[in-house]
């Protein structure tokens, strides 16, 4: 069982805030392996750095995010989430694209490929999902 510090809190906010509905589920699941990894995971990336919006917002720091795990080329499950993030966020499919597309000059083709790829995905996830009927 993960210590819920505030720190711990905090990052799960903003982390919820940026997902959305997935947050809680990837959470559970990174807990269930490992509750010190979970706790460090959302304390430092979350509690520390995506929680001050004083000078990136947090559009901003998810592109920047996909950015670099494209750049790494071996996050696409990582990458995925932060596809996901950027989109609650904020971002647009375009902006996404471009994101990767630059990354092209710094992480090579197979990474950008890669990331691409996994954008694509996403996308056909998200537009493949059944609609939610309003309840009448």
């Amino acid at each position: 069982m993960t210590i819920k510090t505030e720190r711990y809190k905090k990052g799960l906010k903003v982390f919820t805030t940026n997902l959305g509905p997935e947050a809680k589920k990837y959470a559970e699941g990174l807990e269930k392996i490992y509750p010190k990894f979970a706790r460090v995971n959302m304390e430092f990336p979350f509690g520390d750095l995506y929680s001050d919006t004083k000078i990136l917002d947090a559009h901003t720091r998810e592109l920047i995010t996909i950015g670099a795990l494209t750049v790494l080329g071996y996050g696409l499950p990582q990458l995925e989430v932060h596809i996901k993030a950027a989109l609650h966020c904020g971002a647009s499919r375009e902006e996404i694209l471009e994101t990767i597309t630059q990354m092209l000059a710094y992480g090579g083709f197979p990474s950008a490929t890669n990331a691409l790829l996994t954008a694509d995905k996403v996308f056909k996830e998200i537009d493949n999902k059944p609609k939610k009927k309003k309840k009448s």
